[in-house]
């Protein structure tokens, strides 16, 4: 039975970089994203560019019943995956009080509950067969609170400790789980979070999507724990230990009040 490495969120930024850097080293592909089009164009220049075999799943993490039926399929034994890499994820940006509850529930729904099931149902196959990987991608975000970002930076802290905790419970079981914790990447993720980056265009702490997923399969090579790409954002994730707590907070939220779009 072919072995696939499983892609949420695989139609742009590191979603998209990741499955090309997988493609690059010969791994077959199930890319699962809400835009069929988008998947299908991809899927198809990756499997031409890199001979590998690359399966496309349209499904929307936020829609229980269309997560369910990805679950279903998987659990049926149809793929055999090796690699899950729950990458989808949303922000949002602003007074939490003051958001869209719908669009706060999504963002719940794709960043913790999607990625919990995805990790539940594919880790115990996993488990079973004694091997597999899972990488799970939070955020530089996930080491502090963020205020005007509240919801995106707890979900992202979720990440972090679900994934730590899974990788001392699954080792024993031959499956190997990894944390990314990028910093800021170019991608469409400042657009859609309605933050502005034009500040951070020309910061040393930005990488590409590109250099993000090379760090990330080298790592992977070796099984690393916590995965930060950079330097500067692996001293930007462990700076907080070094101070007080309010001060955390305080420094967080003046500096995301700054990117709001809207500010």
């Amino acid at each position: 039975m072919s072995r696939y490495a499983l892609v949420t969120g695989a139609t742009s930024g590191i979603g998209l970089a990741l499955a090309e850097a997988l493609a690059r080293r010969g791994r077959n592909l199930l890319l699962v994203a809400r835009h069929r089009e988008a998947l299908e164009a991809i899927a198809a220049e990756l499997a031409q560019r890199f001979s590998v075999e690359v399966l496309i799943r349209a499904c929307d993490l936020s829609k229980p019943i269309q997560l369910t039926g990805l679950l279903m399929e998987l659990e049926e034994g149809t793929y055999s995956i090796d690699l899950l890499v729950n990458n989808a994820g949303l922000g949002t940006s602003g007074a939490f009080v003051a958001q869209d509850w719908l669009q706060e529930q999504q963002l719940i729904e794709v960043n913790m509950l999607a990625l919990a099931r995805l990790c539940h149902s594919v880790g115990n196959v996993m488990a079973g067969q004694g091997n597999g990987q899972i990488l799970n991608v939070a955020s530089v975000a996930a080491f502090q609170p963020g205020a005007w970002m509240a919801n995106y930076y707890a979900s992202k802290a979720y990440v972090l400790h679900l994934s730590e905790a899974l990788r001392e419970e699954l080792k024993e079981h031959g499956v190997g789980v990894s944390v990314l914790c990028p910093g800021p990447t170019r991608s469409a993720f400042f657009r859609k979070a309605a933050l502005d980056d034009r500040r951070l265009a020309s910061s040393k702490l930005m990488m590409s999507a590109e250099e993000v997923a090379l760090a990330t399969v080298r790592a992977l090579d070796k099984n690393r724990a916590i995965i930060i790409p950079g330097w500067r954002n692996r001293l930007l994730a462990f700076s907080p230990k070094l101070a007080p707590r309010w001060l955390v907070r305080k420094i967080s939220a003046r500096i995301n009040r700054r990117f709001l779009a809207h500010h």
